[in-house]
Formats: structure tokens, sequence, C-alpha cells
């Protein structure tokens, strides 16, 4: 069996998120990236569809290293409620809402004449989930919002991290690391608002995903200030998480090791991983990366 090998992929930009119970009134991030996210942007990178199998990719061992672990971030979201411009397709899809507006006045003003300035209060902007009304065979909306909806999404701000893909197979890791940076499809950082700056593939290099981390300086950062010391790249101690390939005694599994990715928000299973506190070797190589 050949040695293992270490891809490094940086993932760094203004914001991130890696969530794993997220749901549509509360998006989560881990404090982390999780494989599951990691190996979504490795499967968008090569062009895999959703439904196709991910193969040698899902069995790479995952770890990432916390250069810089960012800042928690809620975004406060309304969506809805109040008044309304009505639009063509409202009155189309929704028959109770065009017999309201049959019965409102006519607006007055010079903009009287314009398509979308009749309004109705407390009426959601936007019908969803249309479907046939079983009584008069018309469009409706099966779900109207009279209120607003209310969601929270959570973000790492200004957090950059080292992950790596462990591997024997170094032309498999090779070709992920090219695709990363001439990519078949978008890439983001676990969310489609959270894009990644500068290079993400920084190399393929022996060794286990412990001995790279130990060998490879901290991260640079994207803006420094000559009022502000830069930060040592190396002698630091960094929190570093590396997947077992084996279930391990005492320790709990996280659900994010990817089985396939769908439509439906695809199959996950368990694996297992470690804690670790990386010391960053003095003979540690630097980095010449594009931030």
């Amino acid at each position: 069996m050949s040695d293992p090998h270490v891809l490094l992929i940086r993932l760094a930009g203004p914001l991130q998120s890696w969530g794993i119970t997220g749901r549509f009134a509360r998006r989560d991030t881990q404090n982390r990236p999780t494989k599951s996210g990691v190996i979504g942007l490795c499967a968008a990178a090569l062009g895999l569809d959703r439904e196709e199998p991910l193969g040698e990719l899902a069995n790479v061992l995952f770890g990432v290293r916390a250069d810089r672990p960012g800042t928690a971030l809620r975004d406060y979201h309304t969506v809805g409620g109040g008044t309304y411009p009505l639009r063509p397709r409202d009155l189309i899809t929704d028959y109770r809402r065009a017999a309201k507006a049959a019965q409102a006045p006519e607006p007055q003003g010079p903009a009287s004449t314009l398509f979308g300035r009749w309004e109705l209060d407390d009426w959601y902007g936007s019908p969803k989930y249309v479907s046939t009304d079983p009584e008069s065979g018309a469009l409706v909306s099966k779900e109207v919002r009279r209120h607003a909806l209310i969601t929270e999404r959570w973000y790492l701000a200004d957090a950059a991290f080292l992950a790596g893909l462990e591997h024997s197979d170094v032309a498999l890791l090779e070709r992920i690391a090219h695709a990363l940076e001439h990519p078949k499809r978008l890439l983001w950082l676990g969310r489609k608002a959270c894009p990644p700056s500068g290079d993400l593939a920084l190399g393929v290099m022996p060794g286990t995903l412990k001995e790279v981390f130990q060998t490879h300086a901290l991260l640079p950062e994207e803006h420094h200030y000559e009022d502000h010391p830069s930060p040592p790249v190396t002698g630091v101690r960094l929190l570093a998480w590396i997947e077992s390939p084996r279930p391990l005694p005492g320790v709990g599994p996280l659900s994010d090791q990817p089985v396939r990715f769908g439509a439906d928000g695809g199959v996950h299973g368990l694996r297992w991983e470690t804690r670790h506190r990386i010391t960053i070797a003095p003979h540690a190589r630097g980095w010449d990366i594009i931030l």
C-alpha cells in the first residue's frame, strides 16, 4: 500500500457557513468546516452530478486546522408581511386575492395607471406552493402568508481554515487539486452567499494529516497594517480536528460523512474524529499564495 499523502485546501473568505442541522427558520453553522461541505465543494469543482456516486472522494480522511476561527455572525431576516403591490401573477395564481383587489378603491395620482400600484394590506408578496383548487379548478396558492416569516442564519466572519484530504492515491488528490483551481461549477464555503477568496488548492504533501498540519506555517492574513505586528507563522498552537479511519471508544460520531448528494438534501453517514492541539514546527514551510 502506498504511503499517505495530504491535499491541503485553504478555506478563507469574508463569510463561511458549515451547517449540519439547519432548517429554513434557523440555519446553523459549525465552528469549523464539515467533511460533507468540503467534499461537496470538491464534487462541484470536479463537475459531478448531484446523484452521481462519490466513489473514492468519499473515502478520503478529512482534517481541518483552525488558523483563524473567525467570529460568529447572526443574520436576522424578515420576509413578507405589510403592504405589497399587486403583480400580474399574484392575480392569476390566487383568485381570492383577485377578488379582494376588485373591491379595493382605485389608486389616485400620476402613477395610478401603472400596474403594481394596487395594494392590499397584510398579504405576503408571492404565493407559495401553487396548486389547482379542487372546487374551481383555478390556480391558487396552497400556502398564503399574511404575516412576515422570520429566519436567522449563522455565519463565521473573517475565518481561515487549512483543510486536508488524506489518501494513498496521489493521482486522485492531484485531480481534485486541479479541479479546485479550474472548477467546472461555482464554488462556495458551505452556502451560496459565501464565495471563497484566493487560492484553494495548496498542493499535495507526503505524510498524515497531523504531520502535515505540524509542518506548514500559519496561513497569512489577507490584510496587514503597519501599526499591527504580523502574527508569528511558526511555534503557535492551533486547534485541529482529524478524522479517524475507525470508530473511537468514548468519542461520539458526527453525522456528516457524505454518502450521496441530492436535491432532497442527500444521505449522510457517521464518522469519528479527535481534537488535537497542533504546534507548528520551527522549520515549517511558508506560503506563496494568492490571498
